[in-house]
């Protein structure tokens, strides 16, 4: 019953923007973070941003500057300001959250190309 969508993916230039957002549903237990993950295609899926429900944030060194997290973790939502696209941001954005039982939850991903 729990769901998370995301939205906001799409095509952009090098150096546009886009700001994805999250949100979730049917959770009983109180959500402890929210992260975005990314995976392109044949490589791993990685962390690019988390943030807890005391606000800490942490992100991946390769989007420090340029995407920002920020949410309200007690309404269960979650966003991802992207400035400064690279083509090498491409790739599927998957929304994550997890609560207090140690649970987590996963979106189905929004599609990111940034391309020319």
């Amino acid at each position: 019953q729990v769901q998370l969508a995301e939205s906001g993916g799409g095509l952009v230039q090098p150096g546009g923007s886009l700001r994805l957002s999250c949100v979730v549903s049917g959770i009983w237990y109180r959500i402890l973070t929210m992260a975005w993950y990314r995976q392109a295609p044949g490589k791993q899926r990685e962390l690019v941003a988390i943030i807890t429900n005391n606000s800490n944030t942490n992100y991946a060194d390769s989007v420090k500057g340029r995407f920002t997290i920020s949410g309200d973790i007690a309404l269960n939502t979650a966003y991802l300001q992207m400035n400064n696209l690279k083509p090498e941001d491409t790739a599927v954005y998957y929304c994550n959250s997890g609560d207090r039982l140690g649970a987590e939850y996963w979106g189905q991903g929004t599609q990111v190309v940034v391309s020319s």
